[in-house]
């Protein structure tokens, strides 16, 4: 998430300027996009996993009650 809050902190800086573009190099792009892709899949996985039913199964005894 390093990378995401670069950007994130990045384009607060040149909002702030009121800069209109922001530019940043190819291989903190590439890390940016590597770790949105994965944060993507994750949440794909996470989505489309079935809820596991629980069966909870209580017995009582008595005894001698």
């Amino acid at each position: 998430m390093i990378h995401i809050k670069r950007f994130i902190d990045k384009v607060t800086a040149m909002d702030k300027k009121q800069s209109i573009s922001v530019t940043m190099p190819i291989d903190e792009a590439r890390a940016l996009k590597d770790e949105i892709s994965k944060m993507l899949a994750d949440l794909y996985q996470l989505q489309s996993a079935k809820p596991v039913e629980q069966i909870i199964q209580v017995e009582l005894a008595g005894g001698k009650f």
